[in-house]
């Protein structure tokens, strides 16, 4: 193993080592267009006497390389020759055949490389007119077609609200992810579409079916003066719960929500000022005692973003008969809510799309209601503790109104005794003068 490991490393030393291919094309000439080609003379037979007898352990002379460096610089390999007849005469017997040569040589036509120099030369001096060009033409085109937008803008829904969402907007919301198959309640078997990758996929079909229902029941509650309390407590649903109650005209509640606020609003909610309005939503006065007696609202209509924090709320509407509508996930109790909407509740960009299509129905039962009511149509009917108190205030009224007649009854009557006394003192004075 040893003696063959030197053998191996004393071989390589005493191969010759080749020339780098840089050097060679350094070494080698350049040619031109305007250059004539010749053959080259075909080798001598001490050139092939000698080449035979090198071995390839015998490592060439100083002699030898400047030999071999002098007729590589004065017989190049011929890149370009006049014909490959010439070709083939040159490498004689010993070289390839003249089939071979007639393959492998190139045939020089400098008619080829004056037409490709002459193409080469008008492209570049085209390319300024070709740019002028191209600028005048985007210029006065730029105006035309179809602009292309941002697809999703984060705050879209809060600037311009749909009022329906379609399965496109519901997709790329990404209402239709649900949770982890594990997480799930059964309870919402009829939603899910199916699985993929561990996680349920909700029907879309469903979810918008069910907004729109939602949707309906918010614009009639609106339309009807009810008061819509829009709930949100996770983080980032602040400017969507706000944005949704200002379009409905609605309540919003974004922090957590205090126990008995509904059930025990008198001591919570004592002190919340009130006031009561027309038809036309002008406020009325006269009702300061009312207000100060009467018992604090509750809402008619309560949208939940995130039922699964806010189960205290949800009961408390229960026990006071208030309908509800929430977004149900796949990992919710659908039974919590009067009207659910299942989707992806985790999704700030679906939670954003389905209150901004409650708060615009809301909006537009807002607009109808006023429409009515400036046509004379009252669409709402008066709490019954406010027409308690126009009844009282109108008994009131008449018990004043008929004690002031019985008071003018009695003045009116001691003026005609007083004056029928005064009528008879007169005659009796003038039937005895």
């Amino acid at each position: 193993m040893i003696v063959r490991n030197i053998g191996a490393r004393l071989g390589r030393r005493a191969l010759a080592t080749p020339l780098s291919r840089a050097s060679l094309q350094a070494q080698s000439p350049r040619f031109y267009s305007q250059d004539n080609f010749t053959a080259p003379p075909p080798p001598t037979n001490n050139t092939r006497k000698q080449a035979a007898a090198k071995t390839a352990f015998a490592e060439p002379t100083l002699e030898e390389q400047a030999e071999f460096y002098a007729e590589s610089i004065e017989q190049p390999t011929p890149e370009f020759v006049a014909s490959p007849s010439a070709a083939a005469e040159a490498w004689g017997s010993s070289g390839p055949s003249a089939t071979a040569a007639a393959e492998t040589v190139t045939t020089w036509d400098p008619t080829l490389v004056d037409a490709e120099a002459l193409k080469l030369k008008q492209e570049i001096e085209a390319i300024p007119g070709n740019y002028k060009l191209f600028k005048q033409t985007k210029a006065q085109t730029q105006k035309l077609g179809a602009g292309v937008e941002v697809r999703y803008i984060p705050e879209q829904y809060l600037r311009n609200p749909p009022s329906e969402a379609s399965l496109e907007d519901l997709m790329a919301a990404q209402a239709h992810m649900g949770h982890n198959t594990s997480l799930w309640n059964p309870a919402n078997a009829r939603y899910i579409y199916g699985v993929r990758q561990g996680i349920h996929i909700i029907s879309l079909e469903t979810t918008s079916i069910h907004l729109r229902r939602a949707a309906r029941v918010v614009e009639e509650v609106a339309y009807r003066g009810g008061l819509i309390l829009f709930v949100g407590t996770r983080p980032g649903q602040r400017p969507i719960v706000v944005r949704a109650a200002e379009m409905a005209k609605a309540c919003h509640l974004f922090t957590k929500w205090r126990p008995g606020t509904i059930t025990n609003r008198e001591q919570l909610l004592g002190g919340v000022p009130l006031t009561v309005v027309d038809e036309l939503d002008r406020p009325l006065q006269g009702f300061e005692d009312h207000l100060h007696d009467r018992r604090p609202l509750a809402p008619d209509l309560v949208v939940c973003l995130n039922p699964k924090e806010n189960m205290t709320l949800l009961y408390e509407c229960s026990l006071a008969k208030i309908p509800t509508i929430g977004i149900i996930d796949t990992n919710t109790n659908p039974s919590w809510v009067t009207y659910q909407i299942p989707a992806n509740d985790d999704s700030l960009r679906a939670t954003a799309l389905i209150s901004g299509v409650l708060g615009r129905a809301g909006e537009h039962g807002q607009k109808r209601r006023l429409e009515a009511a400036q046509r004379g149509v009252v669409t709402w009917k008066t709490p019954a503790d406010v027409q308690g108190y126009f009844e009282l205030a109108e008994t009131r009224a008449a018990d004043a109104r008929k004690r002031r007649a019985q008071d003018n009854s009695v003045a009116v009557q001691k003026e005609k005794d007083t004056f029928l006394s005064e009528d008879a003192l007169r005659a009796m004075f003038a039937g005895g003068v």
